[in-house]
């Protein structure tokens, strides 16, 4: 298989990640922390590896500033769940995927309003205005993307978290798409919330997530329970990481996410990028000049993009598109992609689009499977039409 959807999880996972996903069923089958003999420990202290490990790659305060969730989405959710009250206000972008969009209507049946900030590819000046220009005054957050799951389009983060902050605003980001692949340097950048996945470009098993924060202890909690600490008190504890850490955590896969963090760190998130953003200028200008194709966006540019490309074949839904590369053994994604305010952005929401993500594993030849299947798709196409 020509494995090209990488946006929705990474495949295949590094060796080291299954190792280590292998050995915590091994050696770590206890429950972390909520007991005292040496494999309660032993978890223990392979969770507190993976909190470091995670801190020192995303430049937050310390291990304590990081919470396992079971995934980005449900970062996003504790975020804004704990942080927005009736009458409050959130500023967005209109790139977001569902998981912040759906929340985000969520709370507006209780009171509370939010604004899209209009995105200009290519012209940051413009969207950090257009941000500037969402700002109200009882604007509580800004969240928003880091990089479409779609488009690739990437937002200046670290501006707008500068804008928020003039404003005495906290900075969140939906970095499902660009954590281990674009550079975050949480402090440098100004950012107070950051959502992750754990099993894209970090490489972890599906199943894990983050919220890096040092303000977790104002947020108001979405579920409470055992934390294997205070466990006297009736209320849930307000020190972090515990504070949104209820029940027994995914300790098999976040063992392999602190292999997978290790992986992207060894191999150099700089050099993932340029790999993977080669291989689709690659692939958009073979397509570029195939007759038929449908493209959205320019060459992405390492300044202005993330490593995701979407397209369109003229006449055909993108639906049956996917459906035609997996008969020639190419897998990418197709439809909306969780995001239809992205495809309303670009005037795709009827049709959706083809999407492809490469990973730190692709290769040229991976590239031109897809594009020599493409050819025999459009062929196809062309016969059945004449």
């Amino acid at each position: 298989m020509i494995y090209l959807d990488n946006a929705a999880t990474t495949y295949p996972k590094p060796q080291s990640v299954q190792r280590a996903v292998t050995e915590a069923f091994r050696r770590y089958g206890a429950n972390p922390g909520r007991a005292g003999h040496s494999m309660a420990m032993a978890a223990s202290e392979e969770i507190y590896r993976c909190r470091s490990a995670a801190a020192d790659f995303f430049h937050a305060q310390g291990p304590e500033c990081v919470a396992f969730t079971l995934n980005c989405t449900h970062a996003v959710n504790y975020v804004l769940k704990g942080l927005l009250r009736p009458g409050d206000h959130v500023v967005i972008s209109c790139l977001e995927h569902n998981a912040v969009v759906r929340p985000v209507h969520a709370l507006a049946e209780n009171g509370v309003t939010f604004t899209e900030a209009r995105v200009f590819p290519g012209d940051n000046d413009a969207t950090v205005n257009a941000f500037r220009d969402a700002i109200q005054e009882n604007t509580k957050l800004v969240l928003c993307t880091h990089a479409s799951n779609v488009w690739g389009i990437r937002l200046p983060v670290g501006r707008i978290a500068a804008l928020a902050h003039q404003y005495g605003i906290p900075m969140a980001v939906d970095s499902a798409q660009s954590a281990g692949v674009l550079p975050i340097h949480m402090e440098e950048d100004g950012i107070d919330y950051l959502c992750a996945a754990g099993h894209k470009g970090l490489y972890g098993p599906m199943g894990t997530g983050m919220l890096i924060t040092s303000h977790g202890s104002g947020l108001a909690t979405v579920i409470e329970g055992g934390t294997g600490t205070e466990s006297m008190m009736p209320e849930q504890p307000s020190g972090m990481p515990e504070r949104l850490e209820s029940g027994t955590q995914n300790m098999p896969g976040i063992a392999g996410l602190r292999a997978g963090i290790e992986f992207v760190k060894k191999r150099g998130p700089e050099k993932i990028f340029l790999h993977e953003i080669r291989l689709l200028r690659s692939l958009h200008a073979a397509l570029s000049s195939m007759e038929g194709v449908v493209l959205y966006t320019p060459a992405p540019d390492p300044k202005y993009f993330a490593p995701v490309l979407s397209f369109n074949l003229a006449g055909l839904p993108s639906e049956t598109v996917g459906r035609e590369l997996s008969r020639y053994g190419v897998a990418v994604r197709a439809g909306l992609h969780c995001a239809p305010a992205a495809h309303r952005f670009m005037g795709t929401l009827e049709i959706g689009a083809v999407r492809v993500c490469p990973s730190a594993f692709s290769t040229m030849a991976d590239i031109n499977g897809l594009i020599a299947a493409l050819k025999k798709i459009r062929m196809k196409n062309y016969e059945r039409m004449h």
